[in-house]
């Protein structure tokens, strides 16, 4: 009789890096209030295998859960489980962080965590991250502050403080 294979849980942590403060402001800058119940610029991560892993101007990294200088995340969503293993996602995850996800191929709006996030949701369950967060980035620039600002947010990095640069050589996972 073939053994089942073992369901682990995966979850998307959702920060808000503003603390509020950009949703307040919302319809000062952008004429309106956004419609998502998340934050207004999130950072997320995914949670599997007892560890965090996230994407920042600094490439993938991991941590403990809430394991960042952010703390705890604001909303947590369930994402299901998935049957991949520790050992397959690691490798997953290190050919992503030679290719797709690499340092320097973060842009705030156009491949960030949320692009990170979403792309191994995938992998993992077949499921996206609520479109509320990855519709934000376009709905952010189809406004005129968004317009106005594209110059300076486009050269914003951000890499969330705490945390492990992720490695598959290096025994962290």
């Amino acid at each position: 009789m073939e053994e089942p294979l073992a369901l682990h849980p995966v979850k998307l942590y959702v920060y808000d890096l503003s603390k509020g403060m950009a949703r307040r402001l919302s319809p000062l800058m952008l004429g309106k209030s956004t419609a998502g119940p998340g934050p207004l610029w999130p950072h997320t991560s995914i949670i599997v295998h007892k560890d965090e892993f996230f994407y920042g101007s600094g490439g993938i990294s991991s941590c403990a859960p809430g394991g960042t200088l952010l703390g705890p995340p604001d909303s947590v969503v369930d994402l299901g489980n998935t049957e991949v293993t520790e050992e397959i996602f690691l490798e997953y995850l290190s050919s992503l962080g030679e290719s797709m996800f690499r340092g320097e191929s973060y842009h705030l709006f156009e491949h960030n965590c949320n692009t990170f996030s979403n792309e191994v949701a995938q992998f993992l369950t077949g499921r996206k991250i609520p479109s509320y967060i990855t519709d934000l980035p376009a709905e952010i620039l189809a406004t005129p502050f968004g317009q106005a600002l594209r110059p300076l947010l486009d050269s914003i990095q951000i890499q969330p403080p705490g945390g492990n640069t992720f490695s598959r050589h290096n025994g962290q996972s």
